[in-house]
């Protein structure tokens, strides 16, 4: 009888101890490292509708789990099988399984910084968004043109692309393309702040007019410094009824951005973005104006300069002139200029 007390005490103890060894393998598994990284931390992307063995898939595709089975067990214990939330998800080097599966559980993704400039047409905008953001640049793309969006933010196809303010943001990375233009605009109903308000109010300027102007500023000078004097010899020509005579409205009317130089005939092609033959401000920006160019026209340099003309030593700066006169003198220097470096278009 006694023998057989023993064998049961000694099986009970073998017993109670594999249970206890079992439960610290199963706690080793749940707190201890999902896998040692080979980095300070990767990227987890889970695109929309993707589910859990997608995620597991990729888990191992990183490197971010050694266990596979004890991933999915603990997963299945904290019911985020059934969970998957899409985003963009940082996993740093040294985090244990169960801190990643409450971190992908809970849909604590990581923002992404997008940042876009030098922006000229919405093409352009969706493109750079599509290397950020989950959706493809079609669906922003039909997004930038659909009227009924347009018209939601008082904008029209013209003049939408003065929507965007061109900057840095954070975003999460499964911003839908309507969630991306309601922040957008949001931004720009703060960027218009009431004295940049009143500002475009004494230049007799909607804020629609004030991001075209821009927008042309902008094309006509990589020179901070001569931007607010550009400025100044636009609203001046506005101000007496005189063509603007843009050559970047020419170009964008033409489709050809890209040209150096613009000759005689440009000037004859039939558009409302010609400045050439039609008064005032074309209908809308011809690129995506960035706040310092706004800041530019509303702050724009009072003088008495009709006239200005790209540099010969073609530094970027301009040479500025009240008289026609003179103007002729600075733009033969300037097309002398050309001609010696082979510059015909």
């Amino acid at each position: 009888m006694a023998r057989k007390k023993r064998i049961a005490g000694g099986a009970g103890l073998v017993l109670l101890l594999l249970c206890g060894l079992m439960g610290y393998w199963v706690w080793k598994k749940v707190t201890g490292p999902a896998a040692s990284l080979g980095a300070e931390s990767v990227v987890l992307y889970v695109p929309l509708g993707a589910g859990f063995d997608q995620v597991l898939d990729s888990l191992e595709h990183l490197g971010a789990i050694e266990d596979r089975a004890a991933f999915q067990w603990l997963s299945e214990q904290k019911k985020y099988v059934d969970r998957v939330k899409p985003g963009r998800y940082r996993i740093p080097n040294g985090i244990s399984m169960n801190a990643l599966v409450n971190k992908l559980r809970s849909g604590e993704q990581e923002p992404v910084k997008v940042t876009f400039n030098n922006v000229k047409n919405l093409r352009d905008l969706a493109g750079r968004l599509s290397h950020k953001l989950e959706p493809d640049s079609v669906a922003f793309l039909q997004a930038f043109m659909d009227p009924a969006v347009q018209d939601a933010t008082g904008l029209d196809d013209r003049t939408f692309i003065g929507l965007f303010i061109p900057d840095t943001y954070e975003f999460w990375w499964t911003t839908a393309p309507d969630r991306f233009i309601e922040r957008m605009k949001k931004e720009r109903d703060a960027f218009w702040t009431q004295e940049r308000k009143a500002q475009a109010s004494a230049l007799g300027l909607s804020l629609e007019e004030v991001s075209t102007l821009a927008s042309i500023v902008q094309a006509e000078t990589v020179q901070r410094a001569d931007a607010p004097r550009i400025a100044g010899v636009y609203l001046n020509r506005l101000r007496i009824g005189m063509p603007l005579q843009a050559d970047p409205t020419l170009k964008f009317a033409l489709g050809l951005d890209s040209i150096s130089r613009v000759l005689d005939r440009d000037k004859e092609v039939v558009s409302p973005y010609n400045t050439y033959t039609h008064i005032g401000l074309p209908p809308g920006p011809i690129n995506m104006p960035e706040a310092r160019s706004i800041d530019a026209v509303l702050q724009a340099e009072k003088h008495d300069f009709l006239y200005f003309c790209a540099r010969a030593d073609l530094s970027g700066y301009s040479d500025f002139s009240k008289s026609y006169d003179q103007h002729l003198v600075y733009a033969r220097r300037y097309q002398r200029a050309l001609n010696e470096r082979g510059i015909r278009r």
